[in-house]
């Protein structure tokens, strides 16, 4: 995925990351993401798919279900981020498990 480089780009990455984050603390009710902490969102140069990173304070256990609540969890998701993006499109929702702290804790010289 080729990331997006410009100004509005990196505005509505932010916007996407506030959005979803209230989303989840908000409007979703499934047990599986009550710890997700949503730590970044990169879109891609066309801003049709955006890459969330999140975060899961648990065992790889709970990071597993996590994922899977977030999948299933997409549409509704993508629902709700469109009625506060107002844009005509809304970018399609893929999640990646943000692993920069812990290669910055266990990396580490």
């Amino acid at each position: 995925m080729r990331k997006a480089t410009s100004r509005r780009a990196f505005r509505l990455e932010e916007h996407i990351k506030k959005e979803l984050s209230r989303i989840l603390l908000e409007d979703i009710q499934d047990p599986r993401l009550e710890m997700v902490t949503i730590s970044g969102v990169r879109l891609n140069s066309d801003l049709t798919v955006a890459e969330v990173l999140y975060t899961h304070a648990s065992d790889a256990e709970k990071k597993e279900e996590a994922l899977q609540g977030l999948y299933s969890a997409r549409g509704r998701l993508r629902h709700l981020l469109g009625q506060h993006l107002k844009q005509k499109f809304v970018p399609e929702l893929r999640f990646k498990w943000d692993d920069f702290l812990e290669t910055m804790i266990y990396d580490s010289p």
